[in-house]
């Protein structure tokens, strides 16, 4: 848990292995996942290294083995998921897997390119028994036209005019794909100029591509011409259209013997069409119960070559050399893993060396599956500086905490808890399913997020008393309505609610949140935008102080005790002098000023706390009291001395912040420089330094130029950020406003439609289930998830540029460990978008 607040200590080790020892040293590594490899050939080429030929010959594997995932997933067979996590083979067996791989496609390949063929040969049998039994209706028409006697309409335009007797015409008879026909057609009439005759008929049911296995659907055609020449010209337009053309006997008895050969020969292809299939399924189920595993371990043995080209070749020792970023609290672990990696090997014992760099090492951040959402999210703004304080454990609460102010709703706020909820209750199952979408995946992956944001927003829904725009009375309001009508309650355009009205109110405070009968006044959105914009004013600059503290916890870290003295605590009296000091007038005014009792602390003589900053700023001079006015321009003795001196003090820490540390640099510096020159040019080791600035002088010499322009720019940052970032936090209060707005807009403009129309009776229970359907629709869409995610982005960017940059540089770069079940959960997600 230590991690979370502060990244882990990590050590940079030399890794000696021996060839025999490498490859199960490494699957050891990968089973622990603690330990990121350091590339020591970054100039070699991926295709020069020493372990390329291996990683090649995973690629083939990996190629099968899709092929062999797709073939199954073609036929429907479901791909068992067991759970197990195989180890990785030793090398000696990528061989057996090879040859298994091999086997099985060359078996699949070889059912396939057989089925292919019988299914083609399948589909031309059956083409050509549509062909006999569509043409026998054709040529029944033409013998029976011709029996009748005389030129038959049939083919009387393919006759000479003189010509006497029967003529015989010759014919073409095939199949073609059905949207075809029409062009078809066209191009046969004008290439032919009218001289053939065509007929088609439609097959009813759709015939299956053997290449593509889709269904099509396709129509028999016969072509009646004369002469040869014409006879070239057909065939010539029926290949060019892909028409299939079989031969059809023009003898009746010829043709019904051709029927019955084709039926018996469809029936014999039936038959091994379906034992085929029998076999491929066979194989293809076979194959789907070790498919997974197959896959995994492909993927390890593919991986840890890749790891094993990043080392270095020792030629003396015959061992390979590697570098590693590994936790300091894991060391012995990766022993243990070393020792039963040579163990397995049979091979000498690994040897690891800690090395001492000057290099910034990984940041890494244990977390679990309820931190891990809340750290991706600092992450995703910067990657923590090693062994920087770590904003995400103070941003468990204040992350959904400041979101609920900004969505305060009960009832919104039960829809997302319950939501938040069943993702957590349901956390196995729904992890279980992978899936590629990704609006699912973020929903998912910030399930405790939603579920806080959810239970947060519903606290602070009862505070404001805001339930779906309404209020709940539970303690009995501390007003009376003794003197409203009915009318007017109802109507809602003349109570105007009064605290110093004591025939109104009894002068007891609502017990918990905010009395319910605000919710029905006239005047409730004036109280609501001074309640929640003083509020929003509090939390902002308590959030931005709160900040401040914590860098003080890095410079004592670090050991930059001259940052506490020029930075933190100028910093922290800036902030105080100014924004604290706004905070506590709020207070003030809150506590002193009231209903009853002395005039002169009556709410119309409490002061205007923005007028009297506003004046504290420019330095405006003292104001007297109106003499015949019980009212006092200040809220307490001695606030304009008190308001002098806060400037001063701010005004101070200015140039302290600005010059006090490049001052301090320069002199360390110059003292630097007097004992190099007094010792001959050699320089000494400073245990202390001016002000504390041994961490800082000890280095290069260090340009005084560049100094001054950083400590300059982060000055007037912070002077600057400190107005716009408290400014920045009334984003709190417009949209809080907004979202109770929005909801009682909704609720006005749909559901009371719905609650006061649509007569007695059934039309009234149809109406209002239309308009509750409408209204919860809406709700959810735009008041729930719409207004949610809004929030939820500017309270995020709270936390970025508000909270984090009074401590937070987020400069470091993460751990990312050689691990196989990270490897695995990549690859199988690539697998998946393929």
């Amino acid at each position: 848990m230590g991690s979370l607040f502060r990244s882990e200590g990590m050590a940079l080790c030399q890794l000696f292995l021996q060839s025999e020892s490498a490859y199960t040293c490494v699957s050891e590594l990968g089973e622990l996942g603690l330990v990121q490899f350091r590339d020591l050939n970054p100039d070699v080429n991926a295709f020069q290294r020493k372990f390329v030929n291996e990683v090649r010959r995973c690629d083939e594997m990996e190629r099968k083995l899709r092929y062999l995932e797709r073939e199954i997933r073609r036929d429907g067979i479901p791909v068992l998921d067991t759970g197990e996590n195989p180890e990785a083979p030793m090398p000696r067996e990528m061989i057996d897997l090879e040859v298994k791989f091999e086997k099985l496609e060359n078996e699949l390949k070889e059912v396939n390119s057989n089925a292919e063929t019988l299914k083609r040969n399948y589909l031309e049998l059956t083409e050509l028994k549509h062909i006999l039994k569509k043409t026998q209706v054709f040529f029944d028409e033409r013998e029976g036209s011709l029996e009748s006697g005389g030129q038959t309409s049939l083919t009387q335009n393919l006759l000479p005019e003189d010509s006497k007797g029967p003529i015989q015409l010759g014919f073409v008879a095939g199949v073609i794909l059905r949207e075809r026909i029409p062009a078809f057609e066209r191009m046969l009439w004008r290439a032919c100029r009218g001289n053939v005759f065509l007929r088609q008929a439609e097959i009813p049911e759709p015939l299956e591509d053997p290449a593509t296995g889709e269904q099509v659907y396709k129509s028999v055609f016969i072509i009646f011409f004369q002469g040869d020449h014409l006879k070239m010209r057909v065939k010539k337009i029926c290949e060019g259209f892909r028409a299939t053309m079989y031969p059809c006997p023009e003898a009746p008895a010829d043709r019904r013997e051709m029927a019955m050969g084709v039926k018996t020969r469809l029936d014999d292809l039936n038959t091994v069409l379906s034992q085929t299939q029998d076999h491929r399924h066979r194989v293809l189920v076979s194959a789907a119960r070790n498919i997974r595993a197959w896959m995994m371990k492909v993927w390890k043995i593919k991986s840890i070559y890749h790891t094993l080209n990043m080392f270095n070749l020792d030629v003396i020792q015959n061992g390979l050399i590697a570098e590693c970023w590994i936790p300091v609290a894991n060391l012995e672990d990766v022993q243990l893993a070393l020792r039963r990696g040579t163990e397995k090997s049979g091979s000498l014992p690994a040897i690891l060396n800690r090395l001492s760099t000057q290099e910034a090492p990984p940041t890494f951040h244990r977390t679990n599956k309820f931190t891990k959402a809340f750290q991706a999210l600092i992450d995703s703004y910067g990657v923590a500086t090693y062994r920087e304080i770590n904003p995400a454990p103070y941003t468990i609460i204040t992350f959904p905490f400041l979101f609920a102010i900004m969505f305060g709703d009960l009832g919104h706020g039960m829809i997302m808890a319950l939501f938040g909820a069943w993702m957590v209750w349901r956390e196995k199952p729904l992890s279980a399913k992978k899936t590629d979408n990704e609006i699912w995946n973020i929903f998912f992956g910030g399930r405790y997020i939603i579920f806080l944001m959810g239970l947060f927003s519903m606290y602070t829904g009862l505070i404001y008393n805001d339930v779906f725009s309404k209020s709940l009375n539970i303690f009995g309001s501390s007003w009376h309505a003794n003197n409203y009508t009915a009318s007017t309650l109802q109507s809602n355009k003349e109570l105007t609610l009064d605290p110093g009205n004591t025939k109104q109110y009894d002068q007891t405070p609502y017990p918990f949140g905010l009395d319910p009968m605000w919710q029905i006044s006239n005047n409730k959105i004036n109280f609501n935008n001074s309640y929640k914009m003083k509020i929003s004013i509090i939390f902002g600059i308590v959030h931005m102080m709160f900040g401040v503290i914590l860098s003080v916890w890095n410079h004592r870290f670090f050991n930059r005790p001259m940052n506490i003295y020029c930075e933190f605590i100028p910093q922290l009296l800036f902030l105080f002098c100014l924004f604290v000091y706004l905070v506590l007038l709020v207070f003030h005014k809150w506590v002193w000023y009231g209903a009853g009792g002395d005039p002169a602390s009556s709410p119309s003589c409490a002061p205007s706390i923005l007028i009297t900053f506003i004046n504290m700023v420019l330095v405006k001079g003292y104001q007297k009291p109106d003499p015949g006015s019980p009212c006092s321009p200040y809220m307490f003795g001695g606030q304009f001395e008190i308001q002098r001196f806060l400037l001063i003090v701010a005004l101070i820490c200015v140039p302290w912040m600005l010059c006090a540390k490049p001052f301090i640099l320069y002199r360390a510096n110059k003292r630097k420089q007097l004992v190099m020159q007094a010792n001959g040019g050699e320089g000494v080791v400073e245990e202390g330094g001016a002000g504390g600035a041994s961490a800082e002088v000890v280095e290069e010499h260090t340009d005084m130029g560049e100094v001054m322009i950083h400590q300059g720019i982060h000055t007037i940052e912070y002077v600057l950020g400190s107005v716009s970032h408290t400014a920045s936090y009334l984003r709190l209060w417009a949209l809080s406003l907004a979202h109770a707005q929005l909801s009682e807009v909704l609720w006005g403009m749909v559901l009371r439609i719905g609650l006061t129309t649509g007569g007695e009776g059934g039309a009234g229970g149809i109406c209002m289930y239309l308009m509750f359907a409408f209204w919860a629709t809406l709700t959810v869409a735009i008041l729930v998830l719409m207004e949610g995610l809004s929030a939820f982005l500017h309270t995020l960017r709270l936390h970025w540029v508000e909270f984090q940059s009074k401590f937070y540089s987020g400069t470091g770069y993460p751990f990312v460990p050689f691990a196989f079940e990270t490897i695995l959960d990549q690859a199988e997600n690539t697998g998946a978008e393929q």
